[in-house]
């Protein structure tokens, strides 16, 4: 073997490195796939869809009401819910509506004819939400684990924003 044969297999193994260097940057901080499990986001998202995950969109843009993210939950799982509360709302749910600072939200992403329980910001110890922190609920309230049951969510827990659907192929679609 000659020196140039070893040059220009070096040269071919830096690329390939590179290009892995590149892919791992990729999925750790700015794109990743995670998968819907569990019934809490129906009927938007069900059981088995594959998303891209955006995980750099928060680094420059803040978290916005209605957007749909991945958070941490206790031991290294996670959770796909929607963003309902913002730093500074009052939120209340009297008889399967939302209020939010004392106005009816319109949530046209529910089933029609759900039935849950009311729910005050109160009930969390809060007036209204602090500063870097969020309330998350999942589509479907009847059977969702989401910030009734776990409590806010604070920003630094948000994972990213669900971004697109690409399984199944019959639904794909940006969110």
């Amino acid at each position: 073997m000659d020196w140039l044969s070893i040059k220009e297999f070096l040269l071919d193994m830096a690329k390939y490195f590179l290009i892995i260097c590149a892919i791992l940057f990729t999925i750790t901080y700015i794109f990743s796939i995670t998968q819907v499990v569990g019934d809490s986001m129906n009927p938007g998202l069900q059981d088995g869809e594959v998303l891209i995950l955006n995980k750099f969109k928060y680094r420059f843009s803040k978290v916005k009401r209605g957007d749909i993210i991945s958070l941490k939950y206790a031991d290294g799982k996670y959770l796909i819910k929607r963003v309902i509360g913002l730093p500074g709302d009052k939120v209340e749910i009297i008889n399967s509506k939302l209020y939010i600072n004392d106005k009816i939200y319109e949530e046209n992403y529910l089933k029609e004819n759900m039935s849950y329980p009311d729910f005050r910001l109160s009930d969390l110890n809060y007036q209204k939400i602090p500063e870097d922190n969020y309330l998350v609920l999942g589509d479907n309230r009847e059977n969702s684990v989401d910030s009734r049951e776990i409590g806010l969510i604070k920003k630094s827990d948000i994972n990213g924003k669900i971004s697109f659907r690409f399984w199944p192929l019959t639904k794909i679609k940006f969110l």
